[in-house]
């Protein structure tokens, strides 16, 4: 893979993507439907579904592609694939809390090396470079012409204060209680796949997810953590989070950053 290439293009589509996602969520009105698993969908997920598939096939033909609005037509597995959520949090997107995201990642042999996340209503963007450094772009986005960009990197956890980060719209009494088994700062409340990222910079330390998540939305978040120094690892038992399963679906896992504690369940 041209890893110089990858970037340029995922940066591109992301941004184009958040574009036509904006334009729906600026609208007075759009439509929500139910997908077969009861999860919502709107014409801004479709949308940038589209766009960002046309992109990556006509720049990587040869690359197996996976989407979650296209998840049904996945059949085969593959090694190495590129895996999108076009809006992650369409939740956040349909009560307007800007807290969704559009995620683009590429997988090696179960380990996501390279992603963007882009957070377009809260105007952060963040992705993995060629050499798989994060790092999160600061200024006017723009798709043909990166803005300055800052290396993002954990922080390095104090055990007695850590700063949790955990789902706004899907939290639970397990999650709640596995937290207490830590010594808590504070916390955060986000959505989507922004959650990873807040780790990525710093401004969390921990992110444990006792529910149930896809690949897609997880591997853009996973892959600009790893570039930032941190870690995904399976609730159950600790061993590094792979991607390729089969039907896509994740375990629980715990997201987190440099010398974090981990308890056990």
């Amino acid at each position: 893979m041209n890893y110089e290439l990858l970037t340029s293009v995922m940066r591109r589509l992301a941004i184009e993507a958040g574009d036509a996602i904006m334009d729906i969520y600026q609208t007075n009105d759009f439509v929500v439907n139910v997908k077969s698993d009861n999860s919502p969908v709107t014409a801004a997920d479709e949308a940038a579904d589209q766009l960002i598939s046309a992109g990556l096939r006509a720049a990587f033909p040869d690359v197996a592609l996976i989407t979650e609005e296209q998840s049904a037509s996945h059949s085969a597995r593959a090694d190495v694939f590129l895996i999108v959520d076009p809006l992650d949090g369409t939740k956040e997107f349909i009560h307007r809390r800007g807290d969704f995201t559009v995620n683009i990642a590429y997988v090696e042999h179960g380990v996501p090396t390279r992603g963007i996340v882009y957070a377009p209503a809260k105007g952060r963007l963040f992705y993995t470079l060629a050499n798989g450094q994060s790092v999160e772009e600061i200024g006017v986005f723009d798709k043909n012409q990166a803005a300055p960009t800052q290396t993002i990197r954990v922080s390095q956890a104090d055990n007695t204060a850590l700063m949790v980060v955990a789902s706004k719209s899907h939290r639970d009494p397990e999650t709640d209680a596995y937290i207490e088994k830590y010594a808590v700062k504070d916390m955060k409340s986000a959505g989507s796949s922004l959650k990873f990222c807040l780790i990525a910079t710093g401004e969390a330390d921990l992110y444990p997810r006792l529910g149930r998540t896809m690949e897609w939305d997880t591997a853009a978040g996973h892959a600009v953590l790893s570039g930032a120094g941190g870690t995904v690892v399976r609730f159950d038992d600790l061993t590094p989070l792979r991607y390729g399963k089969t039907g896509y679906e994740n375990p629980f896992f715990i997201a987190h950053g440099d010398d974090v504690e981990l308890k056990e369940h």
